[in-house]
């Protein structure tokens, strides 16, 4: 077992801003219903189009894309086209372990 020394200490209390402020900015992108939807869909499909996602979540194309755009812009989410149709999927698959914790918190809470 190792001991720490207080040099050790100090390292591991030093925060990283900006490592914090691009966490924090990819949450406030995950913080809606419908965004945290998009991405349960996502982790259950390796991938889906625009169409696919508003269909499965019964809401309106111009929102889904508006929730897609916000993913894909915080970095969340990538694209790729296919001739007319556009494919989502997560850029992020560590992702479906935060909707792991989400539901387990919701679930216990």
């Amino acid at each position: 077992m190792k001991i720490l020394t207080l040099n050790d200490m100090k390292k591991k209390a030093t925060l990283d801003i900006q490592k914090l402020e691009l966490a924090a900015s990819k949450l406030r992108a995950l913080a809606h219903p419908m965004r945290i939807a998009i991405i349960e869909l996502l982790t259950d499909n390796k991938k889906l189009t625009v169409t696919e996602i508003y269909e499965r979540l019964n809401i309106e194309q111009a929102s889904a894309s508006h929730h897609l755009n916000i993913l894909k812009n915080k970095g969340l989410l990538e694209s790729k086209r296919d001739g007319k149709m556009i494919h989502y999927s997560l850029k992020l698959h560590v992702l479906s372990n935060v909707i792991d914790c989400i539901n387990q918190c919701v679930a216990y809470g």
